[in-house]
């Protein structure tokens, strides 16, 4: 067996192997990873989970999901610009989420900046990004899966020069996978054919 190839699930079906550490895990990678998202306020979210996993694992993040959404307002970024600073210290209280005071300033000032934005314009500046799929071969092993490219460079560049923080190369590729700008299921996962 190749490291890093898909692997059989519970059900025999080939999937990405970090997709079967956990149940969480499967049905995100099954359903949602690697699927087109749309709309500025479900972009936001993705850009705010992504940050708030800096430096953790993404589980650890999936598992906090509803504890962010309730905590910050569904990620409407209307209603999150308009945090006040007691909002920020209730986040800061709130053991339903990451309390980690750079990131939960950063999706306050992210908000902040993208109130001010066309609808419609972070996901048409997101979207923008995305690579040819014809130029990408579909990765067989997770080796073949790079952590940053060319493209997640120049979206974390447009992003941070619109004014975002917590938006490098890393976390910008991990949004994109997330998203559907790229997708990155192996070229044997069963997901890799069912809508990403």
């Amino acid at each position: 067996m190749t490291a890093g190839a898909a692997l059989a699930g519970p059900d025999g079906a080939l999937r990405c192997p970090w997709a079967l550490s956990t149940e969480d895990y499967v049905s995100y990678h099954d359903e949602e990873w690697g699927r087109p998202v749309h709309g500025d306020d479900a972009l936001f979210e993705r850009i705010s989970l992504e940050a708030f996993q800096s430096g953790l694992s993404w589980i650890t993040i999936l598992r906090r999901r509803e504890g962010f959404r309730a905590a910050f307002a569904g990620f409407r970024i209307e209603k999150v610009a308009a945090f006040t600073d007691a909002d920020r210290e209730r986040l800061l209280a709130d053991p339903g989420i990451i309390r980690n005071r750079a990131k939960v300033d950063a999706t306050l000032a992210n908000a902040r900046v993208l109130a001010g934005w066309a609808e419609g314009e972070l996901d048409e500046l997101i979207w923008s990004h995305a690579p040819d799929p014809a130029g990408r071969p579909a990765p067989k092993t997770l080796a073949d899966v790079p952590a940053v490219t060319p493209e997640s460079t120049a979206l974390s560049k447009a992003l941070k020069k619109r004014g975002l923080r917590f938006v490098g190369p890393t976390t910008a590729y991990a949004l994109m996978q997330a998203c559907g700008l790229v997708n990155d299921h192996l070229e044997a996962c069963a997901a890799r054919s069912t809508g990403a």
